[in-house]
């Protein structure tokens, strides 16, 4: 999409939303559709992760959305979706009115018959084609069941988060932080600093944050409370096996978060993973990879 760049304030000539909403009128006015267009796709998306904060918003963006270039209500053609060359059959599906949106549950492990089986696995291709003359947008979400410290992170989604554990020692010159690996051993009384960087690429608003912790681990910081670093203000509290991390507001940017263990109990544990979701718009969530930790004498 594309949007009009300004300052961001409290004044009434910095307000994002109706800026954008008096830009799509603008164009519209003047017959450039392709922009119109462009500015609507901008302040769709932006609402999907952030809420309008006033009434004044809403009314204008809702008025430029439905008001200026094609209506993108009125197309009632379906887009077409492939898997495996094979098209999904649609026509049974329940579709809301309006904005077409419909979804649709396939099982693996399916053993009834019908026009949409297929065997789904991780090299299955999905091609959708979009007929309309409007956007469309969709998601493909494959669910599934695996050990803690066997996930794989994937960084290919707008929230990508990197998880890494150090192992801190006291020297002649200074504190050290040496990376934990497959092959560390630790022992009980050993301070641990993990190390969580998020990397966020639009703005989003109320999202949380939750770093598993291994069952040998106590942590350092148990009092929960509100924190501000790098620009970034967010709570913090500490549960009996994670740690939360709340935002009210997260804009685009890479954020590194750090806090202290120790280790209390041997074991071989799994230390679990990192989890990230927009509250506002659950389907913008991802997850760190999965780690293990042994303890020794």
């Amino acid at each position: 999409g594309m949007y009009w760049k300004s300052d961001w304030g409290y004044n009434w000539y910095q307000q994002p939303i109706e800026t954008q909403s008096m830009m799509i009128e603008l164009f519209n006015e003047v017959g450039d559709q392709k922009a119109v267009d462009d500015l609507k796709v901008w302040l769709l998306k932006n609402k999907q992760t952030n809420a309008w904060q006033t009434t004044k918003a809403t009314a204008e963006a809702v008025y430029a959305l439905l008001k200026t270039g094609d209506n993108w209500l009125d197309d009632d053609r379906d887009v077409t979706i492939k898997i495996n060359n094979t098209p999904l059959d649609l026509s049974g599906v329940k579709k809301e009115a309006g904005t077409g949106y419909f979804k649709l549950d396939m099982l693996a492990d399916s053993k009834t018959s019908t026009a949409n089986s297929q065997q789904l696995t991780a090299n299955s291709s999905i091609t959708v084609t979009n007929p309309k003359s409007v956007v469309a947008w969709g998601a493909l979400y494959w669910q599934y069941l695996e050990d803690l410290d066997k996930i794989k992170t994937f960084k290919a989604t707008p929230l990508t988060l990197d998880k890494k554990l150090f192992v801190t020692s006291n020297t002649d010159k200074g504190e050290v932080i040496t990376p934990i690996t497959d092959t560390t051993h630790l022992k009980p009384g050993d301070k641990i600093k993990v190390r969580i960087e998020l990397r966020v690429d639009r703005d989003m608003e109320f999202v949380h944050m939750k770093d598993m912790r291994a069952a040998g681990f106590e942590p350092i910081n148990v009092l929960s409370g509100y924190k501000y670093q790098d620009g970034l203000g967010y709570y913090e509290m500490t549960r009996d096996a994670s740690t939360n991390f709340f935002f009210d507001f997260l804009r685009k940017g890479t954020y590194v978060f750090e806090y202290p263990l120790f280790v209390n109990q041997r074991g071989d544990m799994s230390n679990g993973i990192t989890t990230i979701q927009c509250m506002y718009a659950p389907e913008f969530t991802s997850h760190s990879e999965g780690v293990r930790v042994v303890v020794n004498n």
